[in-house]
């Protein structure tokens, strides 16, 4: 299974994962999977237990394939994530000041208009276990688009949001379909609506 590139000038490589397996003895979640990441939008789509998340973590270096190898030769993936236990007692301002000093360059000012698009400020001074899991992930999503990471990875991010920041996602994505220099990676049981018409870079299909 390879990606696949929508358009003549791809860009510079930002990634590539050769012969990727992932599973544990007697099941295996996915093998020979190979993929080279440019700047732009990505899809990887599959059903349930396909191993959307699996291989976003894969790409993200935060766990080791069965199989295969990663190389990041533009800089470490981010994997957009706002849900982790050990940051439950961070106040969702507190969070993003991390994350400003890990995502280097950070776009402060855009940051801000995430924020006030999302409709977060109401929300930066509450502890990040107080947040609804449609409120961690739009923190999450402001994070992803101000930060700079070179390959910024997306797990099913329509997930839980109401409609007016879904509409501010899908002109994220769009935005990020023509971005020259950083990719952006979103995984899902099928491609969102918001990116249907959209250039792909690359679609990962890891099948139903």
């Amino acid at each position: 299974m390879d990606a696949r590139p929508d358009h003549d000038d791809p860009g510079p490589v930002l990634l590539v994962a050769d012969d990727l397996g992932a599973g544990g003895p007697g099941h295996v979640v996915f093998e020979g999977l190979s993929i080279v990441l440019r700047p732009g939008l990505s899809l990887v789509r599959g059903g349930d237990g396909r191993g959307k998340t699996t291989l976003l973590r894969l790409l993200a270096g935060l766990q080791a394939p069965r199989s295969g190898f990663v190389k990041v030769p533009a800089g470490t993936p981010w994997f957009a994530d706002a849900t982790n236990a050990a940051d439950d007692g961070l106040k969702a301002r507190d969070w993003l000041v991390a994350r400003r000093a890990s995502l280097a360059p950070w776009d402060e000012a855009r940051a801000a208009a995430l924020v006030a698009a999302f409709a977060l400020d109401a929300h930066l001074d509450k502890e990040l276990f107080r947040l609804s899991s449609g409120t961690r992930r739009k923190l999450a999503l402001v994070a992803a688009f101000a930060g700079g990471a070179p390959v910024t990875l997306l797990d099913t991010p329509f997930a839980a949001l109401d409609g007016p920041s879904r509409d501010v996602l899908g002109e994220l994505l769009a935005e990020a379909a023509v971005h020259r220099s950083r990719a952006w990676v979103v995984a899902d049981h099928e491609c969102p609506d918001a990116m249907v018409s959209l250039p792909l870079s690359a679609r990962i299909d890891l099948g139903d």
